[in-house]
């Protein structure tokens, strides 16, 4: 057991460096491993019993996988089938093909080098979202892109996770009848899971339990879930992680998905902070010393590496090439199943343990030198854009009440209007290709990025009343709206939203005065359809304007609970029942 002062010292290390790294903007991953590296073997060796700590610590990647199997339900898998099954397969077989014959002709035999190779393909889940979450390009191309990439490699490394015990039992047998009884156990232990455990167990118990109405007694039940599918994988020589991820998946389109994942978050953050502790205090920093060339040409080697294939990948997929780039140098580092996969082989001989520190090692360093790389990355391409891009066209100094931010198919309409009611204008577009082809149609049209400072004000909106803002990505969208509101407080904005998730982060900017594209030309749409159908026009309009006070103010209630995913479905789910309500009571009347 750890003691009471090892557990204090592991305590107070994790919230120094923690907080400090999040002060610095940098990753609480890199935290907890640089708390484990101060207090370890090769720090102050204020904690020795390492073998100890990560045995209890490797419990939050049980979790951890757990919470990945209630993640992963069907129809979000569907709905993302290409990023997660085409360009999350495309990027795992890529650079785990590409890094198993770097290790391969670096010496390993094939079995070995496979397990390096899958290992440093994959990237960190936790790191790479927080990074995205911190820039705000989760709903960028290359974010979505990314979390599909991510998710499939969660996905990956389960049978890597069931093979590699199954390939030490063949070793250990000699490849004889160890490896068909392993696999035997792995299929006796999936069924045993799937049938037994899911459908006639696991559901009617939590059921039970639920019916108790006690939440201290169904976290104690969570936590029980998750260590019996553990102790049935390990009984059968399987690794935990796979038992616990199986009865991830059985519960992930239950009831209790959402209870589940809540209850367990506080363990799995905590034991999965204190497993990069132990990662950080197993870190041999000796290599550094003793070998120095080789730790760094790894490192950086497969790190590179990944950065190539996933922008080739990238641009194969049709991505933009900043698009691919950008995603490129969002996944060039280790993750925290590498440590899992490297240690577990190591354990099974199936690597030799000179190459699993170093390895280790390797994958400690680029994820901390990943953030890094990142910020490198876009510093550089923001110089670069700001020396390439040409000059945005002279604007006429008049002032002018409108601004229109974006001159697409959107913006058009609102300037037409606007031209027909004589309101003067300044249109501003990105694409100096679409501006010189509007010009000749007599279009009054700017070359610019409204998200440059300088040409919001050589446009006047300083002394302009409306910027409508018309572009057509999002992540542009919400560069401009920050720029407007820090800069330009009093210039009122009237913005184009391409769907529900796009109209929040707008309202998170404080922008209220919000058009969904398609909302207002499906009640049009919607409203033909009625008086096509008999219904007078005057009916028509009323409902249709029931309909919209309605949709408007389920859009305000969802943005005050969007962050909890519970309260945002019963927001829903109430919307929908009150919207029913409104139209059984219009029947009433129409009898």
């Amino acid at each position: 057991m750890i003691s009471l002062a090892q557990t204090a010292i592991l305590l107070g290390a994790a919230v120094l460096a923690v907080s400090l790294f999040r002060l610095l903007r940098l990753s609480a991953i890199l935290g907890y491993v640089v708390a484990g590296v101060v207090i370890g073997p090769w720090g102050l060796n204020l904690v020795g019993d390492v073998a100890r700590i990560r045995q209890v610590s490797e419990f939050g990647i049980v979790l951890l996988l757990f919470i990945i199997g209630l993640e992963l339900q069907p129809t979000r898998l569907w709905v993302m089938r290409r990023l997660v099954f085409g360009l999350g397969a495309a990027q795992v077989l890529a650079c785990g093909v590409a890094l198993g014959l770097a290790a391969w002709g670096c010496g390993l035999a094939p079995v070995p080098a496979g397990v390096v190779g899958m290992g440093l393909s994959l990237s960190s889940t936790p790191l790479v979202l927080q990074m995205l979450a911190e820039r705000q390009q989760l709903r960028s191309q290359h974010g979505r892109a990314a979390f599909g990439i991510l998710l499939f490699q969660d996905l990956a490394v389960l049978p890597v996770l069931a093979v590699l015990p199954l390939l030490g039992a063949s070793g250990a047998a000699g490849g004889g009848d160890g490896w068909w009884l392993a696999l035997l156990k792995l299929l006796a232990v999936v069924g045993v899971v799937i049938v037994g455990g899911g459908r006639l167990l696991l559901r009617p118990a939590l059921r039970l339990v639920a019916r108790a109405q006690a939440s201290d007694i169904f976290t104690a039940a969570a936590l029980l879930t998750v260590i019996a599918t553990a102790l049935a994988a390990n009984a059968a020589g399987l690794s935990a992680s796979l038992g616990a991820f199986l009865a991830g998946v059985l519960l992930a389109d239950s009831e209790f998905r959402h209870e589940l994942e809540a209850d367990l978050e506080p363990f799995k953050g905590l034991l999965l902070g204190l497993f990069f502790v132990s990662v950080g205090m197993s870190a041999n920093l000796g290599l550094l010393r003793s070998m120095p060339a080789t730790v760094v040409l790894v490192s950086l080697g497969f790190m590179a590496l990944k950065i190539v294939l996933l922008g080739f990948i990238g641009r194969l997929a049709g991505q933009r090439r900043e698009v691919a780039l950008r995603l490129a140098f969002a996944l060039p580092a280790g993750g925290e199943f590498a440590f899992v996969l490297f240690t577990l082989a190591a354990r099974q001989r199936l690597l030799p343990a000179a190459a699993a520190d170093l390895l280790v090692l390797a994958v400690t360093l680029s994820m901390m030198a990943g953030p890094l790389l990142l910020l490198g990355f876009e510093a550089l391409r923001a110089r670069l854009a700001h020396r390439a891009a040409a000059p945005f066209d002279a604007i006429d100094s008049q002032p002018v009440p409108v601004i229109i931010a974006g001159f697409g198919r959107f913006g058009q309409i609102v300037a037409r209007v606007l031209r027909v009611k004589g309101i003067p204008f300044t249109a501003l577009d990105s694409s100096q290709t679409h501006v010189d082809f509007l010009r000749r149609f007599g279009s009054e049209v700017y070359y610019g990025d409204a998200a440059r400072l300088e040409l919001l004000r050589a446009a006047g909106a300083a002394g302009a009343r409306f910027l409508v803002l018309a572009v057509d990505e999002v992540e542009a969208s919400l560069r401009i709206a920050q720029l407007v509101r820090e800069q330009f407080p009093r210039l009122r904005i009237f913005a184009r939203a391409r769907n529900r998730q796009h109209a929040f982060a707008l309202m998170d900017l404080g922008v209220t005065d919000i058009t969904r594209e398609t909302f207002a030309s499906s009640l049009e749409l919607a409203g033909a359809l009625l008086e096509a159908s008999g219904h007078p026009p005057t009916v028509a309009r009323e409902v249709l304007r029931r309909f919209r006070a309605h949709d408007e103010a389920t859009l305000a209630a969802q943005y005050a609970v969007k962050d909890d995913a519970n309260k945002f479905l019963a927001t829903s789910r109430e919307a929908a029942l009150q919207l029913e309500t409104l139209f059984e009571s219009d029947t009433v009347k129409a009898d």
